[in-house]
């Protein structure tokens, strides 16, 4: 089949990228739209699964203001689409030791002080990418429901993007963050057989096999690394 007759069954698409206009295949997401534009992505990248949330995008389109909130590497362009990558930007993240912590509202409070002053308006649920509930995960930690908040917040990727759109200056994924590990290690059963074996780490029982590897060249590295098992989806 001839370039051209291939093209012609190539839909292209307009886009715009930081307001320039561009044209793109149909199919491609915003990432790899971004790469087809000329655009090299050092910063924003992540993983390209999906996983990371470093690749967190707004984008709205020409015949419609409202303001959409998407993964590059999750969303796929559509025609008209106007896209801005958010740069990276602080949230309040601060120092704690967990041991010296323990899961109660006062301490979640003592170090997110903010919390209670949120009231609600739902921009957080609305801005995730991963469609996360976010205010009631925040309603959930104001009354002390640690498990909620852990099965609420389980799939976020701490993109940011809840961060952003608060308008009370909150980081709801940090805060999700130190419940989860205040959930984790005070309120959860402890694993009997992750004890047994970080023991059998600490006693050196696979010193030996870490040294072998340590040892392997590195092309035969890259072949057990091919063979190895991964299980079936």
């Amino acid at each position: 089949m001839a370039e051209a007759e291939v093209a012609e069954k190539v839909r292209m698409l307009d886009i715009y990228i930081m307001e320039k206009h561009y044209q793109v295949p149909e199919g491609l997401t915003i990432q790899t739209a971004l790469e087809y534009c000329g655009y090299r992505l050092i910063r924003g990248c992540g993983c390209r699964g999906g996983s990371c949330g470093a690749c967190a995008t707004v984008y709205n389109f020409t015949h419609d203001p409202t303001l959409r909130y998407g993964l590059a590497c999750q969303t796929a362009v559509e025609l008209d689409m106007c896209v801005v990558q958010i740069p990276c930007f602080p949230t309040a993240k601060p120092i704690y030791d967990i041991k010296k912590l323990r899961p109660t509202v006062d301490q979640v409070l003592g170090i997110y002080p903010d919390l209670a002053t949120c009231f609600g308006c739902n921009n957080c649920t609305q801005s995730c990418p991963q469609d996360i509930e976010v205010m009631d995960f925040m309603s959930a930690a104001l009354r002390g429901d640690f498990p909620a908040v852990t099965a609420e917040s389980f799939e976020c990727v701490m993109c940011g993007m809840c961060a952003a759109r608060c308008p009370q200056g909150l980081s709801p994924y940090n805060i999700a963050m130190l419940i989860r590990r205040l959930h984790g290690r005070y309120l959860l059963p402890k694993s009997k057989h992750l004890e047994e074996k970080v023991k059998e780490i600490e006693e050196g029982k696979y010193d030996a096999e870490y040294e072998k590897l340590r040892s392997t060249p590195m092309e035969e590295l890259r072949h057990i690394y091919d063979e190895r098992w991964i299980e079936p989806k």
